[in-house]
């Protein structure tokens, strides 16, 4: 099985991408390609959507946690939003991701970024 990578339109300093399909040892270099141009001091939010993801291995993990550091150097974000229920398992055991930076939902994500942007705007510190 493959790996579908859809790249949605940015907006506001976030980008979303969806991933379908398998993050493995022979996808996640498809992972990596697709998402290397996005990682710029432009993206304050990298927001992957696992909704259709269907099995991660420690290949697909790496890949998340390189778009991470590539991020977290100029500030930035990477939000895992809808894991299904084995791809949260294996975050669980790995703790790749930080539970607080798991959502629920697309909506939750959306949520919490809001709320992220309005701590900034009102000169608040960011957690």
């Amino acid at each position: 099985m493959s790996l579908d990578i859809q790249i949605h339109p940015a907006a506001n300093g976030s980008q979303r991408v969806s991933l379908g399909g398998r993050l493995d040892t022979h996808t996640y270099e498809d992972l990596d390609v697709a998402i290397a141009p996005l990682l710029n001091p432009q993206l304050r939010s990298l927001v992957l959507d696992l909704s259709g993801l269907e099995y991660i291995s420690s290949a697909g993990i790496r890949s998340i946690f390189k778009a991470r550091k590539g991020l977290i150097g100029h500030g930035g974000k990477v939000l895992v939003v809808n894991p299904q229920p084995q791809i949260q398992k294996v975050f669980d055991v790995v703790k790749a991701v930080p539970l607080n930076d798991i959502f629920s939902s697309t909506a939750e994500a959306d949520a919490y970024l809001d709320a992220m942007q309005r701590k900034v705007l009102q000169g608040e510190d960011e957690d």
